[in-house]
């Protein structure tokens, strides 16, 4: 009842929205499973690894395809009429299970990433756990273990929703501490526990030796996310000496912000709250 065909890294077997008139098994390979706006903005929801069934949902409760999937890499696909697959799935009732096993993984797939996004991973800890996930099917080596990287580090940002900058950085960053290496399109995972130990800490870790806050405005910098920051001082005028004292916060910031605006009266902080708001916004 299937159909199998090879398609080259880059393309097309469904579109999001369109009626489905099958479902799509993955044999080799892997596929970038991404929805879109009117604007060009994409998410890639997930990678779908061989074994999986693609479109499922759509061709079981008939309505259009949720995504867009696109091949990364050569695949074989099977392809299965909709009236084949739901005959098959009431024949065999441990197919149907399997199916719904699926949607349920699927599901908590869902949810893991939400988690991540909604939940305040740094995205250090994102691309870290990214880099574990990708090397699952990769080659073990004496050195470590590599594999193949055929996405775009634009895709990557798409995927774990974060910007293509800040994942050159998150990248680099392990290079420097020896943790992967990366030449051409191999990647290299050195020191996998350094990345495991990552995944798993749940301190909001900074990205160098600086601040976490300092990281924090660096990522939404790049990211593109207008913040405001506002942060106090402490009274110089009542004799004590602070170690904030000698902290001059505007400097701290002023690599990864726009403007920083010093109000030295209280009269001052409406209009200076005012004049940061707009220029967040521009």
């Amino acid at each position: 009842i299937k159909v199998t065909t090879t398609y080259p890294s880059g393309a097309t077997l469904f579109v999001e929205g369109q009626e489905p008139h099958g479902v799509f098994v993955l044999m080799t390979g892997r596929v970038k499973i991404s929805i879109g706006s009117a604007n060009g903005k994409v998410i890639i929801l997930r990678i779908a690894r061989p074994g999986e069934i693609m479109g499922l949902h759509a061709a079981v409760s008939h309505t259009g395809f949720q995504a867009t999937a696109e091949t990364i890499e050569p695949c074989q696909v099977s392809f299965v009429r909709r009236d084949e697959f739901l005959r098959f799935l009431h024949s065999y009732p441990q197919a149907a299970l399997e199916a719904a096993r699926q949607l349920s993984a699927s599901y908590q797939e869902a949810c893991v990433q939400l988690r991540s996004l909604g939940l305040c991973d740094s995205a250090r800890k994102r691309v870290a756990r990214f880099v574990l996930e990708w090397i699952e099917s990769g080659d073990r080596r004496e050195d470590g273990v590599s594999a193949t990287l055929t996405l775009t580090h634009e895709e990557i940002g798409q995927l774990i929703g974060t910007s293509r900058e800040t994942i050159n950085r998150a990248l680099g960053d392990f290079k420097n501490h020896r943790w992967i290496a990366i030449k051409g399109s191999t990647l290299l995972v050195k020191n996998i526990s350094a990345l495991e130990k990552l995944v798993g800490d749940d301190v909001h870790s900074s990205w160098t030796s600086g601040e976490a806050e300092d990281s924090g405005i660096a990522e939404a910098y790049l990211d593109g996310i207008p913040m405001l920051v506002l942060a106090c001082g402490i009274r110089g005028d009542t004799g004590k000496a602070f170690q904030l004292h000698d902290v001059d916060q505007l400097a701290i910031v002023r690599p990864v912000s726009k403007a920083q605006f010093r109000a030295e009266q209280g009269s001052q902080i409406y209009e200076t709250v005012r004049r940061a708001c707009r220029v967040a916004r521009s």
